[in-house]
């Protein structure tokens, strides 16, 4: 922490934290604002955000359960009826006995205040101990200790425990991180063990720590980020004479932390540092693991721009590393949101599963130790979603796809040896969104169940038949909730833009809609390869506030583009591969004038457009590049200059600026500025720390230079999800709603 010596620095800043607490509009006021009169929120709909934003009301409960190691239960925290505290409780399956393992009673005679709070625990391997992590012995609950319950006994024991914890695979040692070093504590000896020695809050960092199956080595991962330059920033404090904290930023094309890979006894003799080559440009590691033994460490070494991988076996005892498997691709071979990443040991076996997009689609093979032999396990045109489990004794992988419809996820399992077709679980009278928990032993499964209309169901089920055995949680009220609101369904729709490309939408019309009429449209666009925006599940992508929008008098829109992650092949997916902006804004723009073609209702000459993120530089290339088609733009914290942004994000889809120059160019809105027309808002947080509130204020500067009318809002000291602070949420929204309704008339015509 730097107080006043930096003054310079600190003025500056001063001065921006000043700027900050201003909504500016710069050159004027917008035109649509000095034409018309003010129009109003109406109260319903002041009344229906506070229900989302400050009640929760539509917000679903979720089940919390965590297998057993063995599958025979599952544990449970559990808040209890009446009571403002909570219980730790053990269920059996499939009968469903409870037993309760932590009750307020338990720790009442330790001194600790009711209500206590259980901030998180960890099962030993064999499921027989669990660590407890409880704050509630300090008025202010900022303190946590650290408790070890036998689960046969039901005796509790006070150890010493932090963060990141992990019970050793013999249940007698606790390996655990505090300020970046690891520890070891003994539950036999009671001594603990420190086994990292170099850690420094500012710089240096040991983590990702995984015991070996015998338990008697640890593999982690060392971050040392000191050659990764400085950024300063406000701390809210004194508004008189603040202090500025300075934090690690690896901006595109600039340093990134170094990291290397290590191996320490529980004794804590010296680390044994694996030979990985480091390239000068520097690289990211993904899965570091034990490759089913405890002389062997798995790493998943990518390069800096995620082009290249490579998965290593490191011998512990002679030093030896050995390539098992390797893939490179122009674009990219794993994306920031990592499906690709990482595989699965068969025990017993030198095999593993890796998932791959090298044919086009993203398969699972199965790969023999030695990287030799390679079996697809997924033949056909259509991606794997992500992995499910595996149920080994059986022989079976269980992964999510969706061959027929790129917005909904079911399961699926095939052969671990390759042998037979695919089988859907799933069953087919349930289209939408799936999720599974499978118990280790693959006999049971907890499944979630929702579509974008109707709320989550969490059940217990058997496997492979999915028989239902209970609810584990039926979310009854907001299924009443949304009986009673009775809204317009969230439609689901394909467009066609030609040349092949069909897009996925959703459209949420108002709720006394006339068909005969013509009405607003009101784009939510993401657009990125960071995520999709049509999905059909409950609560995705804001759909109780767009529903709000809606019943204002909006037809509400959102569309993925090609470069979004849909389970349509990767050459959609890498479709954006060097330039993030300029595709996505041509195909969201033709695929409005589709949905205007095709629906007579649907009037573009009234059009609004608004994201958050990359939908908020979305948004900007909207209103810079196709100032014809879109009316009205919000952007939300949008990064209208690429190359100031984070290198670990960025590099993967377009690599640094001094290899591709025109790709950054061509991407950033702020290139665009002089194209805006339409009435623009911007808002951004004042204490980001994603996309930096100065990535945006160029943007700023340049629109004030062009002289062009714009409206931007800034909230003090909030981060890039604008959440922080008591009535923040909800003011965002009613901004928001109060700037488009004054921008864009709602309503038929």
């Amino acid at each position: 922490m730097i107080k006043n010596s930096k003054f310079s620095l600190l003025l500056s800043l001063i001065l921006l934290a000043n700027a900050a607490f201003l909504s500016y509009v710069a050159y004027g006021q917008s035109n649509a604002s000095q034409n018309h009169p003010k129009v109003v929120v109406p109260e319903h709909t002041k009344e229906r955000l506070k229900e989302i934003y400050e009640e929760n009301a539509f917000s679903p409960n979720s089940f919390n359960g965590r297998w057993l190691p063995n599958g025979s239960g599952y544990i449970l925290l559990e808040n209890l009826a009446g009571e403002d505290t909570q219980a730790l409780v053990n269920y059996d399956v499939p009968g469903g006995k409870r037993t309760v393992l932590i009750s307020p009673e338990d720790f009442d005679r330790f001194g600790y205040s009711i209500p206590f709070i259980i901030e998180n625990y960890v099962l030993s391997s064999e499921g027989d101990k669990i660590l407890v992590e409880i704050s509630g012995k300090d008025d202010d609950h900022t303190g946590s200790d650290y408790w070890m319950v036998d689960r046969k006994t039901g005796a509790n024991e006070k150890v010493v425990a932090g963060a990141n914890n992990r019970i050793s695979p013999d249940g007698t040692q606790i390996l655990f991180a505090e300020q970046g070093d690891l520890f070891v504590y003994n539950l036999i000896s009671r001594n603990t063990t420190r086994l990292t020695f170099d850690a420094n809050s500012e710089a240096v960092s040991n983590g990702r720590a995984v015991w070996s199956p015998d338990g008697t080595h640890i593999v982690f991962v060392q971050s040392d980020a000191k050659e990764v330059r400085k950024r300063a920033s406000l701390i809210p404090s004194d508004p008189s004479y603040p202090e500025i904290k300075e934090q690690r930023f690896a901006r595109v094309g600039g340093a990134i932390a170094v990291l290397r890979v290590g191996v320490v006894d529980t004794s804590g003799k010296a680390i044994r540092w694996l030979p990985l080559p480091i390239p000068k440009e520097g690289y990211y590691i993904g899965q570091v693991s034990w490759a089913g033994n405890s002389e062997e460490v798995l790493v998943e070494k990518r390069s800096r721009f995620r082009d290249q991988r490579q998965f290593l076996t490191a011998n512990i005892i002679n030093g030896s590393i050995n390539t098992i498997y390797e893939e490179s691709d122009p674009a990219w071979v794993v994306a920031s949101y990592g499906t690709n990443g990482g595989v699965d040991w068969i025990s017993d076996t030198r095999n593993f599963i890796v998932l791959t997009e090298k044919d086009g689609w993203r398969h699972a093979y199965l790969v023999s130790g030695e990287g030799k032999k390679e079996i697809l396990l997924t033949p056909g045109e259509y991606d794997v979603i992500g992995r499910a489990g595996m149920d080994e004794d059986k022989g079976w992988f269980y992964y999510y796809a969706s061959p027929d419809n790129g917005t909904q996820k079911y399961l699926y399992r095939v052969r671990i040896d390759g042998k037979g077709k695919a089988e859907r679980i799933t069953p087919i009278d349930q289209p939408g969104t799936h999720h599974y928990t499978i118990s280790p032993d693959g006999k049971w499964a907890f499944h979630t169940f929702s579509s974008a209309n109707t709320p989550p169901v969490t059940e217990l089920i058997g496997l492979p038949e999915h028989n239902v055995k209970r609810v584990l949680e039926g979310n009854r009220e907001l299924h009443e909730k949304v009986i009673l609101l009775d809204p317009q369904p969230k439609e689901f729709l394909t467009l066609d833009i030609g040349d092949g490309i069909k897009m996925d939408a959703w459209m949420i019309k108002p709720v006394d809609f006339d068909p005969a009429a013509k009405y607003p449209v009101f784009v939510y666009v993401y657009g990125e390869p960071h995520g999709q925006t049509v999905m059909d599940s409950w609560g995705h992508a804001m759909t109780d506030y767009h529903r709000v929008i809606a019943d204002l008098g909006y037809l509400v829109v959102s569309i993925d583009n090609r470069g979004t992650p849909s389970p349509k092949g990767a050459a959609w997916r890498r479709a954006v591969a060097g330039r993030l902006g300029p595709l996505s804004t041509d195909e969201q723009a033709a695929a409005l004038q589709e949905l205007g073609r095709t629906r007579p209702y649907v009037d573009l000459s009234r059009v609004g457009i608004w994201g958050w993120s990359g939908g908020g530089s979305n948004t900007l290339n909207a209103m810079f590049r196709k100032p014809d088609v879109y009316d009205v733009g919000i952007a939300v914290a949008p990064k209208p200059q690429p190359h100031l942004y984070n290198a670990w994000f960025q590099e993967i889809y377009m690599n640094t600026p001094e290899v591709n120059p025109e790709g950054y160019r061509q991407s950033a809105p702020i290139n665009f500025a002089e194209g805006l027309k339409g009435d623009l808002l911007i808002i951004h947080g004042t204490g980001e720390t994603n996309t930096h509130l100065e990535i945006t204020e160029g943007l700023v500067d340049r629109l004030i230079e062009l002289g062009k009318p714009f409206d931007y809002m800034t909230y003090p000291n909030r981060n890039h999800g604008l959440s922080e602070g008591k009535g923040t949420s909800l003011h965002l929204r009613l901004y928001m709603v109060r700037y488009l309704l004054n921008h864009l008339p709602a309503g038929p015509q």
